[in-house]
């Protein structure tokens, strides 16, 4: 077959038939008296190889190789496509996810799609600085779920803070991505997830904290009862108790307590909850003077009965906090 005639069946141009002679990759199996190039079978279904090769992603170099090289082991070559194929549709994904956010925005006009680029790639970028400015000026140009993205992506503290604070200021809009955080794999995005969270406000967010207490997550649990407590979420004090058992932000969680005893019922409760644990027989010394000092800032009877009773404790540093503590109140 001459060259026009391959072409045709090939759908391979002349142009790049002849380019892929001037590399190497085909050659005509001969000439017609005219000199033309001519085509054997064995031609085209090299032709056929080539195209086949190009198409999952190889460079012409490489169909060289694949083709001339009696000891090419395929495996390597593949591994390298994959490789470069999860690359390449990671950048596309990114792209769509950024043109999904720009068009979100509903811009007016180029220079508003430009801003909201400017300011994403700046939420983007290796510069801590650079993502801190962008966090800063963004709450009003940029989706609130690419916020919520960054600061699930984000390890500095400081950068960190600021998309928080944007997050707090945007609606509460990104509650949902953020909740997705709560599920992650990754520990320090769970952590910064209901981190965020906390400090945004409504009735949304609020949810999700009260669905973060039953989280495995022993660090979201206490995040998300600091932050319920702090709202006077009454759903937060069992937790609450097990972070002062636990002594993780144990101070910060006997605080909370005594904000959420607000009333006698309330506090009655709570009082009943840490003398409950003090006798428990598997809670720990350490951890008994600990739920003693916090039923300090418990007001009412049940908590000055529970330390009268303290007082005489067979552990001498709980019975000395337990009468200290009634001096204070003026019960001892």
């Amino acid at each position: 077959m001459l060259i026009g005639e391959v072409a045709r069946r090939s759908g391979v141009s002349a142009r790049m038939l002849r380019h892929y002679e001037s590399l190497g990759l085909v050659r005509p199996s001969g000439r017609t008296g005219s000199g033309y190039r001519e085509y054997s079978g064995e031609d085209v279904r090299r032709i056929f190889h080539i195209e086949s090769l190009r198409a999952v992603g190889l460079s012409l170099r490489e169909i060289g190789r694949a083709l001339d090289d009696p000891g090419f082991t395929p495996a390597d070559l593949v591994d390298d496509l994959i490789r470069r194929t999860r690359e390449r549709i990671a950048a596309e994904t990114e792209l769509l996810i950024r043109l999904n956010r720009v068009h979100a925005t509903d811009p007016a006009g180029w220079e508003d799609v430009l801003q909201v680029l400017a300011l994403l790639r700046a939420l983007g970028s290796t510069s801590a600085g650079t993502r801190q400015r962008a966090a800063l000026a963004s709450v009003d140009e940029v989706p609130v779920e690419a916020l919520a993205q960054a600061a699930l992506d984000e390890g500095d503290p400081y950068v960190a803070g600021a998309l928080r604070w944007a997050l707090s200021r945007s609606g509460g809009g990104g509650a949902a991505l953020l909740a997705e955080g709560l599920g992650s794999p990754v520990a320090a995005v769970r952590e910064r997830a209901v981190r965020a969270l906390a400090e945004m406000p409504g009735r949304e967010a609020a949810t999700l904290l009260r669905d973060a207490l039953v989280s495995p997550d022993a660090v979201v649990r206490g995040r998300a009862a600091l932050a319920l407590g702090a709202r006077g979420e009454a759903a937060a004090i069992p937790v609450l108790v097990d972070m002062i058992v636990a002594g993780s932000n144990d101070t910060d969680a006997a605080d909370a307590l005594s904000v959420l005893a607000g009333d006698d019922s309330a506090a009655d409760r709570i009082a009943s909850l840490l003398v409950g644990r003090i006798g428990d027989g598997t809670t720990g010394q350490p951890a008994r003077g600990r739920l003693t000092q916090a039923l300090a800032g418990i007001p009412g009877t049940t908590a000055s009965r529970a330390l009268a009773d303290l007082v005489g404790d067979a552990d001498r540093a709980v019975a000395l906090t337990a009468a200290y503590l009634l001096r204070l109140r003026g019960d001892g």
